[in-house]
């Protein structure tokens, strides 16, 4: 019995082993976003980014947020570790830093705001599709904020 239970703790301690192995070897990767064209140096620009169509613009929809101060026409930041798949972001300019972007009565912000990809929006908000990157490396991509 005594050599069943050792037997045991060794295949489990091997398994174990194996398991956090396996884990070390999935590959993540840098997504660098940089903000081009900003006009108003003042507040913070917020860096939503949506991994999951569904949840794409949707207020606590983000895989992954940072916000940095406003100190130039141009803002960069990096999301480390990602793992492979598709990837949207949603900027916007929080002039008043009040942590959200402030929308009109018809709900349409009135601060300034981008996605990748540039898209603009006519009506809505453009699709996850359209503005999706798909990360398969380290990657660096531009957002012509314009404002």
């Amino acid at each position: 019995m005594l050599r069943n239970s050792f037997s045991t703790f060794i295949l489990l301690c091997l398994f174990c082993c194996l398991q956090s192995h396996v884990q070390a070897q999935t590959p993540t990767y840098n997504l660098t976003v940089k903000v081009s064209g900003i006009a108003v140096k003042k507040g913070m620009v917020e860096f939503g980014l949506f991994r999951d169509a569904e949840k794409f613009t949707k207020i606590g929809g983000t895989y992954r947020m940072l916000r940095v101060k406003v100190d130039a026409a141009e803002e960069t930041v990096t999301f480390h570790n990602l793992p492979k798949g598709k990837y949207a972001v949603c900027i916007y300019l929080d002039e008043n830093n009040n942590n959200q972007c402030d929308k009109n009565f018809f709900g349409i912000p009135t601060e300034r705001f981008a996605f990748s990809n540039n898209l603009r929006p006519m009506l809505s908000a453009p699709s996850f599709e359209a503005c999706s990157v798909y990360l398969n490396e380290n990657k660096s991509i531009v957002i012509r904020a314009d404002y």
